[in-house]
């Protein structure tokens, strides 16, 4: 019988990230998973977040029952798509435990001058552990230093090539393209969390990857010491992202 593929997608806040899982779950070969570790999440954090019950009801608080029920459990195809938030990378989660031999990991980033007022907005008031810029990097080091280079992927640069994108992911994922991830039926899929109703109007209502609009409006200065902080992670990982497939071709 052969092995499941398993894909970990690291993901930050405020990206293409429930696009990107809807993309997945359109391959007739994929599974997908949403943001397993969030029930962990909230009980190591003490952190009170809309349908907080929910979350917790519906999910393990345990992130090793989560790791060997679902991270490493039963899967009907050949492929299970994860979607991660990196911020949910706390307490005393073992990298190490993550990284199976049948594991592919990727991350979603995006540049903080886009991220970080996009998070205020949503939060109201912005840490460094929200951002998972920290989170991110500690991974990607470790992963580098333990197996196959992570794949990195920019949320922007699906936005503005998403066919072209796809096409470079799948094949740093070492997995054939699919026209079908392009488009779906606008609406809820099962593979979303419990928390859709409060977070994912946008995406329900989509039909494929929405175009990339630049923010416009100035800078928050109340964010200008995360922004620095947080920049040199973001560029770290930029620096070796994947480019649009057409793209590498040409090179």
């Amino acid at each position: 019988m052969s092995k499941v593929k398993r894909i970990a997608m690291w993901c930050a806040p405020r990206t293409v990230s429930t696009a990107l899982l809807r993309s997945f779950v359109q391959r007739m070969d994929t599974t997908g998973l949403d943001e397993p570790l969030y029930a962990h999440y909230l009980t190591t954090t003490g952190k009170q977040h809309p349908m907080n019950e929910e979350v917790l009801a519906a999910q393990s608080q345990d992130w090793r029952e989560v790791l060997e029920g679902e991270l490493l459990g039963y899967c009907p195809t050949p492929v299970l798509f994860v979607k991660h938030m990196a911020h949910h990378l706390v307490g005393d989660v073992d990298f190490q435990a993550l990284n199976t031999e049948d594991s592919r990991h990727a991350f979603l980033i995006r540049h903080p001058r886009e991220l970080l007022p996009s998070l205020l907005l949503g939060l109201g008031k912005v840490e460094q552990e929200d951002t998972a810029y920290g989170q991110q990097a500690e991974l990607f080091d470790f992963l580098k230093e333990n197996g196959r280079p992570p794949v990195v992927v920019d949320s922007k640069d699906i936005q503005e090539h998403p066919e072209a994108m796809l096409k470079a992911l799948c094949q740093a994922l070492d997995l054939p393209f699919d026209a079908s991830m392009l488009s779906w039926v606008p609406g809820r899929h099962p593979a979303y969390g419990v928390w859709a109703p409060h977070w994912y109007a946008n995406v329900e209502k989509s039909s494929g990857f929405q175009p990339y609009r630049p923010k416009t409006e100035p800078f928050p200065e109340s964010l200008q010491s995360l922004y620095e902080w947080a920049l040199p992670l973001y560029e770290k990982m930029a620096a070796v992202r994947l480019r649009p497939l057409e793209e590498s071709e040409r090179s």
